[in-house]
């Protein structure tokens, strides 16, 4: 091969690649995640709601059958 480094490079990362599937392979934890667009999410939504409440309204109720 005419690029050493290269496959040294690459036989280490095949080797943690195939050693990480081990059942005793070390665990990260993960980091807890904070919603940080909780309210613009909460915000879209009711947009889009009152949008399709616009474009497409409620049905009316259907008149009694009997007086």
């Amino acid at each position: 091969m005419e690029h050493h480094t290269g496959f040294v490079l690459a036989v280490d990362a095949v080797t943690r690649h195939v050693n990480s599937a081990r059942p005793d392979a070390p665990v990260r934890p993960d980091r807890p995640r904070t919603p940080r667009l909780a309210p613009t999410r909460l915000a879209a939504a009711g947009a889009l709601r009152r949008l399709a409440d616009r474009m497409e309204p409620r049905p009316a109720p259907a008149p009694p059958c009997c007086p």
